[in-house]
């Protein structure tokens, strides 16, 4: 998960590699609940603090990333019938069916 502080650090001009170098030991200790608390420019625990990123919410991003990328594929399939001067398109290639709404999150 070091993708976020990666984000913070481009996001708030943040340049302080030593708070990412001590993220990386917290976690490597086994305090995976540790992150950057960006109040006190340091690392902390994101429990006592209470900042949570609940499973669903990754769940949903995952979801909604699998969509998108299944609709990209989609429209290039369409796109590259057309080139190849085809109507309709065979019918075959793009992304597999069934893949559907996701519908809403879950009531847990």
């Amino acid at each position: 998960m070091r993708l976020y502080p990666g984000h913070l650090q481009k996001t708030l001009e943040w340049t302080h590699i030593n708070t990412l170098i001590q993220l990386k030991a917290e976690h490597e200790k086994g305090h995976v609940s540790y992150g950057i608390d960006i109040e006190k420019n340091g690392v902390g625990d994101m429990k006592k603090i209470g900042v949570f990123d609940p499973l669903r919410v990754k769940k949903h991003a995952l979801e909604s990333a699998v969509e998108v990328s299944t609709m990209i594929l989609r429209i290039d399939d369409v796109i590259a019938s057309k080139k190849s001067g085809a109507e309709g398109g065979s019918g075959q290639g793009g992304a597999p069916g069934g893949m559907g709404g996701m519908g809403g999150m879950p009531p847990y």
